[in-house]
């Protein structure tokens, strides 16, 4: 006896949810390998002069979240996501950092020609990255106001998931 319509549409929703829960931890299990070697727990040091001659430090942040973003002018994914970090950047508190992108006249040259503002780090070399555990960009950090990464990840992030990060920092601190 074959199965009735009512028996082989109930079968195929949970087949179809079986998958969708596959799919789902397949992703997980991706990212965490490619998160696996970036920082977590207290954020690392990272000072250094932003593009207008201004030291900064990661410190001087104390007390608020930031979000820490690592990105490289020739980095496709980084050129699409650098208008929301620019958005982000006019209601929070953000810190980038240019990785192997050229000298600071050449970074300078590439935010004034996108009209980008925000604060950049020059990291010519990559020891500023490689310090947060960065070998790819983009790569994204959120971290609290006591400069504990709250957040990571690496690869395309969207604006409004990294304000619900910064949100959710600022909240549960």
């Amino acid at each position: 006896m074959s199965d009735t319509p009512k028996h082989t549409g109930r079968r195929r929703w949970l087949r179809r949810g079986l998958e969708l829960i596959i799919i789902l931890l397949v992703f997980l299990a991706i990212k965490a390998w490619l998160q696996r070697d970036m920082v977590s727990g207290e954020a690392p040091p990272l000072q250094g002069v932003l593009l207008d001659g201004s030291p900064v430090s990661l410190s001087d942040y104390q007390g608020q979240p930031v979000l820490v973003h690592f990105w490289a002018t020739w980095c496709g994914i980084c050129r699409v996501e650098q208008p929301a970090i620019e958005s982000i950047s006019q209601d929070w508190p953000v810190l980038t950092v240019a990785m192997q992108s050229g000298n600071a006249q050449t970074l300078r040259e590439y935010m004034q020609e996108n009209d980008y503002t925000h604060p950049v780090l020059v990291d010519e070399t990559g020891a500023l990255s490689a310090r947060f555990g960065v070998g790819a960009v983009p790569a994204t950090f959120v971290v609290n106001a006591d400069g504990e990464v709250r957040f990571r990840q690496r690869g395309f992030a969207t604006g409004w998931g990294l304000r619900a990060r910064l949100w959710a920092a600022d909240a549960l601190n």
